[in-house]
């Protein structure tokens, strides 16, 4: 899998100089020639990635995120790329969210001390931030994905082309706020409890199950949310041999009417096919009581 964290490039303070600038893109080069041989591979797999996560419209033509022709995203895809990142590797928060760091620098020459300074302004002004991402180039502007939560409510707004750093801080803290102040949350605590489905010749009768997980939507439409409605469809049986996690029906959610989400119900347990002489053995034990 190609890290999401790689895909664009990364923008660091304007008092370092230019050539680490140029050592931190030839790192992203360095890494791709590890991961993948080269860099041609490895920009594949970052486009096939983003292809398999519906990032309908953009191409990356090399791996550090500079200015080249045909080299292009939008908004949406950088939010779907940020979401990808954030639900599968939350971890990331412990990084972007750092704002000051000491980098310790050592070549054939000596070593050397220089700080970095988050350039997420976000991180110190607005209190809700979780980061995410900046970067800037000639042609691309000041951009900024930033991740904020907010009772429980994590958002991402992603600004691109801003005139400056202050420009995209605070067009990025008016989206989150407005989001904020649109959305609502509807979360259950825990799935309510399913019954058991009927097992087709198998040494049990039926098989246990349970909701995969809660159910959670965000409105933003104003709309009474305790007004949801849970709808539960159950198979009418399954056959033997029956795995654990194995789908039993369906919970469906509705909103004045509109269904607004699902959530599959599983198996609990596993029940293995009944065989002739289980079969006989439950006869007789039948037979004897």
């Amino acid at each position: 899998m190609v890290p999401l964290i790689c895909f664009t490039n990364s923008e660091i303070p304007v008092r370092i100089e230019k050539e680490r600038l140029c050592f931190l893109n030839d790192a992203c080069v360095a890494m791709a020639e590890h991961i993948c041989g080269n860099e041609e591979e490895f920009v594949s797999q970052m486009n096939e990635r983003a292809k398999g996560l519906g990032m309908e419209n953009t191409h990356f033509i090399n791996c550090n995120g500079l200015d080249a022709d045909g080299h292009e995203t939008t908004a949406r895809d950088i939010a779907i790329m940020s979401r990808e990142l954030i639900m599968k590797y939350p971890q990331i928060h412990d990084y972007c969210t750092i704002w000051m760091e000491n980098i310790t620098h050592t070549t054939r020459k000596g070593t050397s001390e220089f700080g970095l300074t988050n350039t997420n302004k976000l991180i110190r002004q607005y209190q809700y931030a979780t980061g995410l991402k900046t970067g800037s180039t000639s042609k691309a502007k000041f951009c900024v994905s930033a991740t904020a939560e907010k009772n429980g409510m994590e958002l991402i707004a992603v600004i691109m082309a801003a005139d400056d750093s202050k420009a995209r801080i605070r067009d990025a803290t008016a989206l989150l706020n407005y989001g904020f102040g649109k959305c609502r949350k509807y979360e259950e605590e825990e799935a309510a409890k399913t019954k058991p489905v009927p097992v087709e010749r198998g040494v049990k009768e039926q098989a246990e199950t349970a909701q995969k997980e809660p159910f959670a939507f965000v409105d933003t439409t104003g709309a009474d949310l305790s007004s949801i409605e849970r709808k539960v469809s159950m198979k009418k049986n399954i056959k033997a041999p029956v795995k654990k996690g194995q789908k039993a029906g369906e919970a469906k959610y509705y909103l004045n009417g509109t269904e607004i989400g699902n959530i599959d119900i599983l198996t609990t347990e596993a029940v293995d096919k009944a065989s002739y002489k289980s079969v006989m053995l439950d006869v007789v034990s039948n037979f004897l009581m």
